[in-house]
């Protein structure tokens, strides 16, 4: 094996998360967007109600943002809502 290098099998490989981030946001643009986590079929509970709608979440500040029916603003995203409560963020299945 001269002149190859050998590498572990475990190199770069990105381990599924087990648990969920403070913050997270559907958004490709915002820093707090995580591919790997959200990957994995996300849930929010909030205030005891599962919410489908969430765009981003905070669970140490007690709050979501969701989508304000179809509206857009003027850069064709969609309009959103915060709403402070208890947040709960679990995988589903």
């Amino acid at each position: 094996m001269c002149g190859q290098q050998i590498r572990s099998p475990h190199v770069n490989d990105i381990a599924p998360a087990t648990t969920l981030p403070d913050r997270l946001c559907v958004n490709p643009k915002s820093p707090h967007y995580n591919e790997a986590v959200l990957a994995r079929d996300v849930g929010i509970l909030f205030n005891g109600v599962e919410k489908t709608n969430v765009e981003e979440y905070c669970v140490s500040e007690g709050w979501i943002r969701v989508s304000a029916g179809t509206a857009k603003d003027r850069f064709g995203n969609a309009m959103t809502v915060k709403l402070k409560g208890k947040v709960e963020p679990f995988f589903k299945g």
